[in-house]
């Protein structure tokens, strides 16, 4: 099949690979505490804001990813402060500071005249660029990533589901929920390259959703979404190589037809389960006539 195998044949293609899977690790944990805790508008403002730092750096030749790294801690931390000290709701302050933090980015775009050649690459990422200095900077964030999400598993549930007994049981909610905004800011920092600003809740949110469909357990719901962003990059890079398309707009296009064709699935076979079962009341009344029958 050299329609599969000649991409590999290309090294870039290989990091490529590489390094939207390390990406779809990362997406496939902290999505789904994402999904489950309701927090994508947390992570669609984290990617926006991150355009300033991003638009800051290139123009004065920095790292994007230092610049996309400050920017989107930046928010994170500005969020937390306003909904701690004044008398804004959680979504009211991340939609002041979204629109506030992407404000700031079109004004840096467009002040620079250099800009335009990066613009496509800021807005839907460039994973073909990735080099072995990005693979090794997107190790390290998983290790990050499951390690926290390991250490703080216990705070995360209690506090999903009722923070009044975390915090009679002494986990904390409110240092779980720092630890779950930072984990969704390394989230989208380390899939800044390989989606962009723009296209970043796409691989962080439908993986996870495609992962729920099938699985009970947070931990192998973490492990289904993985697998799901691991092969949303396998068919997105393949996509863009045989048909010319963007590369990261491929891959968060396919992490979205995955949960579709996922939900899709479950329905049906949900659908047949119950069409074979026999309804309740002719469960009760077919014993009732094998007994007058005899």
């Amino acid at each position: 099949m050299p329609w599969l195998t000649d991409p590999f044949t290309t090294e870039f293609f290989g990091r490529a690979l590489l390094g939207g899977a390390l990406v779809a690790v990362i997406c496939g944990v902290v999505g789904t505490w994402v999904v489950i805790r309701g927090m994508a508008f947390l992570g669609e403002a984290i990617g926006h804001g991150m355009l300033p730092g991003v638009a800051l750096a290139t123009v004065l030749g920095l790292p994007l990813l230092l610049g996309a790294a400050v920017s989107a801690v930046a928010m994170s931390t500005a969020i937390g402060v306003l909904q701690r000290r004044g008398r804004l709701s959680y979504d009211t302050s991340i939609g002041l500071l979204f629109v506030a933090m992407l404000s700031l980015g079109v004004i840096i775009v467009s002040h620079s005249r250099s800009f335009a050649t990066d613009a496509t690459a800021l807005l839907f990422g460039d994973i073909l660029a990735i080099d072995g200095t990005d693979l090794l900077v997107l190790l390290i964030a998983v290790a990050v990533t499951i390690g926290t999400a390991a250490w703080f598993h216990r705070s995360f549930v209690a506090a999903a589901f009722d923070p009044r007994i975390a915090t009679t049981l002494g986990l904390h909610p409110e240092r779980a929920q720092v630890a779950l905004v930072g984990l969704v800011t390394l989230a989208v920092v380390a899939s800044f390259q390989a989606v962009g600003t723009l296209l970043v809740v796409g691989l962080l949110l439908a993986p996870a959703v495609a992962a729920r469909a099938w699985t009970a357990r947070i931990p192998a719901t973490m492990s289904l979404a993985a697998a799901v962003g691991v092969l949303a990059v396998g068919i997105g890079l393949l996509a863009s190589w045989h048909l010319g398309t963007a590369a990261g707009a491929s891959i968060s296009g396919a992490a979205i037809l995955l949960a579709v064709a996922s939900s899709a699935g479950r329905s049906l076979l949900t659908g047949s389960v119950r069409r074979r079962s026999p309804h309740p009341a002719e469960a009760v009344e077919a014993p009732a006539a094998a007994t007058n029958a005899t």
